[in-house]
């Protein structure tokens, strides 16, 4: 931890020498604040999901028509999280400084998801809905990484009572 004008400033959990923005494969995780669940139930290793967390999942799956690098894999909502699969891909910019588009870093899409649900959350019944400030992120590596985390994802429901995040 740093001390910074005497406050705590935790370091940041995100690999160091990476460029975020990097055309690339990314698992990730993001968790509702104090891991309170806010996006539906389990019900037979089913999950079903309530008004919040069906705009959460249209939103997830609306983010490639705000991010044009942007191409989602598998995913799951849970009851207090979310994990998915965001591949950020080359966008091609053209040569004329009009068209010249910004490559999002994984932190912008991110965090403009997470803001999109909040304002949801806060005008339409869900007043005290908060995400936890950061999220988890790993970068797949190999197709073997890969398809452990699709599995993951996809038994995700199966093994509720059994996640860390469970509650």
């Amino acid at each position: 931890m740093k001390l910074y004008k005497n406050k705590f400033k935790i370091d940041s959990a995100r690999l160091k020498d990476w460029d975020y923005s990097t055309p690339w494969w990314y698992y990730v995780t993001i968790c509702t604040k104090n891991m309170r669940c806010w996006f539906g139930e389990i019900n037979k290793g089913r999950m079903i999901l309530n008004d919040l967390g069906t705009i959460v999942e249209q939103l997830w799956r609306g983010m490639p028509k705000h991010y044009p690098a942007v191409e989602l894999d598998y995913n799951v909502i849970m009851p207090n999280h979310l994990h998915g699969i965001i591949i950020l891909k080359y966008v091609e910019t053209g040569h004329a400084p009009s068209l010249q588009v910004k490559q999002p870093t994984l932190g912008n899409v991110i965090g403009s998801f997470k803001s999109a649900i909040s304002k949801w959350a806060h005008k339409n019944n869900y007043k005290n809905f908060e995400w936890q400030p950061r999220f988890y992120d790993h970068i797949i590596r190999n197709e073997n990484d890969l398809r452990r985390i699709r599995t993951y994802i996809q038994n995700n429901p199966l093994k509720w009572e059994l996640d860390e995040y469970y509650r």
